[in-house]
């Protein structure tokens, strides 16, 4: 007789591995930490899945691969019924969003600027500590009860208005984790809970309710989504969170950031995958160009991009993507948000104040011009000219979709230019540039070990996506022996020049992490393998705390 032996089973938990941190009694309450269970048993293993379909697609694009528009998808793009379920109670109008960090300070900044829209910000512009994660969502709780005012260290009160923009919450991705909280499944393994179910299953657990009394809600961006199959996930934990608390189905509405070369192929798909959740697409422009160097970054010198200042949005593969995205949002009844434009203003100094509110009346300008029903900016002093653009080409109304942009016609072949920005010509990369790359990856890395996700240098604003631009320009620059216009052979010894030099002039202070900061920067520009994001490698070593 043949004995079979069941091994035994383990009740599915988390488990907070975290130190004790402001806010988190009210946020990781027992019954919260229930729903964020049940949505990791429920799908963990298939975003786990999810990641590694990514890793295979990224080997066999490097292997000569290039992305292309679906054929097994094909119908749903031709298909013209189908319509996305569009933008829910106070999201009709977002002419003008402000995007940033959920720190308290920031929160009360951003519900007195006078945008439509606030982009709390939970992932590129927030560096993930412990405290900024638990803080962010006490912040977000407390503002979405009008009970968020704030008294800086220095006795200066923050008190918020009567008027304030509707909040969408934007999760961390998809490939990050979580390592304050551990998730044990029935087998009994362990492994850190996913950072996107933690912050958008805190966020709407405590909340929807909350918002939808409001009028206001509750809504997600949706970042760093690489495909279709990847918004349908989205899509069923959406569906469960709303039969988990109750909801009405559709309550729950999503803005998909198009900022992966492959979503660009598939943006007909992923709104369709989240038609009934779906408010649009935003163009995440900044990381759309660390994707494409990402992507290509070992193919040639032909994918070499120039000096990261030279990658306009106006270049023929950014155009491309650009225009695409405005006329399959509308095809679909889905609103289109533009990007933001780096530049801000400096009260102290009345012509970079200038040249910022130029060029990001430029920036919106074309935005608007090419159908885009809102934008982002940065900064509360960018909202009067970003809303006075957009004023000017709605009129009365809410937003651009009527224009279906029938004229676009892109095609593979113009999404993958990438030579089109002219990287691979004589001249085009510039000791400059990369002394640029080099500062800046390392001051904004400094600040991100700092808890400062959010970080204005040289008088643009950095985040995440902008020093991941920065890092793996320099990585694809030593590869592929880029010369630049002055004649310089860019390899590792001479970034390590470049490196040096930056560090003996900056200022330094008791407690500064450049020294960390060099050492991370070194990592994830100049290791033979190429981290996928700056921010893995980063957080494990630097930001977990009582792990």
């Amino acid at each position: 007789m043949t004995v079979t032996i069941i091994p035994p089973t383990t009740r599915p938990h988390l488990d907070l591995t975290g130190p004790a941190v402001s806010g988190a009694t009210e946020i990781l309450t027992s019954e919260a930490i229930d729903f964020l269970t049940d949505l990791h048993v429920r799908f963990g293993g298939r975003r786990h899945d999810l990641l590694l379909s990514r890793q295979h697609r990224r080997t066999a694009v490097s292997n000569g691969a290039d992305p292309d528009f679906l054929p097994l998808t094909a119908g749903i793009r031709a298909d013209p019924g189908w319509r996305v379920a569009g933008p829910g109670p106070g999201l009709e109008d977002r002419r003008v969003e402000i995007t940033g960090p959920t720190d308290r300070k920031m929160t009360v900044n951003a519900l007195n600027s006078g945008a439509k829209v606030w982009l709390a910000d939970m992932e590129d512009a927030t560096s993930p500590t412990w405290g900024n994660v638990i803080g962010g969502q006490a912040s977000l709780f407390d503002a979405i009860r009008g009970q968020v005012d704030f008294t800086s260290p220095e006795g200066k009160e923050y008190r918020v208005g009567d008027q304030t923009p509707t909040i969408v919450f934007r999760p961390r991705g998809w490939h990050l984790t979580e390592k304050h909280l551990e998730f044990t499944d029935r087998a009994g393994q362990s492994c850190a809970a996913s950072a996107s179910l933690v912050d958008a299953g805190l966020y709407l657990f405590h909340n929807a309710q909350a918002l939808i009394d409001s009028g206001r809600g509750p809504y997600l961006y949706l970042p760093k989504l690489e495909g279709h199959l990847e918004a349908r996930l989205w899509d069923e934990v959406f569906r469960f969170t709303e039969t988990y608390l109750g909801l009405r189905y559709g309550t729950i509405r999503a803005t998909v950031l198009i900022e992966t070369i492959t979503a660009a192929f598939e943006m007909e798909e992923i709104l369709y995958e989240l038609r009934d959740h779906c408010a649009g697409l935003n163009a995440g422009r900044w990381d759309y160009i660390f994707s494409v160097i990402k992507t290509f970054r070992a193919r040639g010198p032909r994918f070499v991009l120039p000096d990261r200042s030279s990658v306009t949005m106006t270049v023929p593969f950014m155009k491309a993507y650009t225009e695409l995205l405005v006329a399959t949002c509308h095809k679909r009844g889905a609103q289109a948000i533009g990007g933001m434009s780096a530049f801000i203003p400096d009260r102290r100094d009345p012509e970079v104040t200038e040249t910022a509110l130029a060029q990001v009346r430029a920036d919106k300008q074309r935005e608007a011009g090419q159908g885009y029903d809102g934008t982002w900016v940065a900064h509360p002093d960018l909202v009067p000219v970003a809303r006075e653009v957009f004023d000017e080409v709605l009129g009365d109304r809410a937003d651009q979709r009527h224009r279906l942009r029938e004229d676009v016609h892109v095609t593979a072949g113009q999404l993958l230019d990438i030579p089109s920005a002219g990287g691979s010509e004589p001249g085009a990369v510039t000791d400059g540039g990369l002394r640029s790359n080099v500062s800046v990856g390392v001051r904004y890395l400094e600040a991100w070990l700092r808890g400062s996700g959010a970080v204005a240098i040289d008088h643009l604003m950095e985040d995440a996506a902008t020093a991941e631009i920065s890092r793996s320009q320099v990585w694809q620059w030593v590869r592929q022996e880029v010369v630049t216009a002055e004649g310089t052979r860019i390899d590792a010894a001479r970034v390590e020049e470049v490196l040096a030099d930056v560090l003996a002039q900056l200022p330094r202070r008791d407690g500064d992490r450049y020294d960390d900061a060099a050492g991370l920067f070194r990592q994830v520009a100049l290791a033979e393998d190429f981290p996928t994001f700056l921010t893995v490698p980063a957080y494990t070593q630097f930001l977990v705390e009582g792990a």
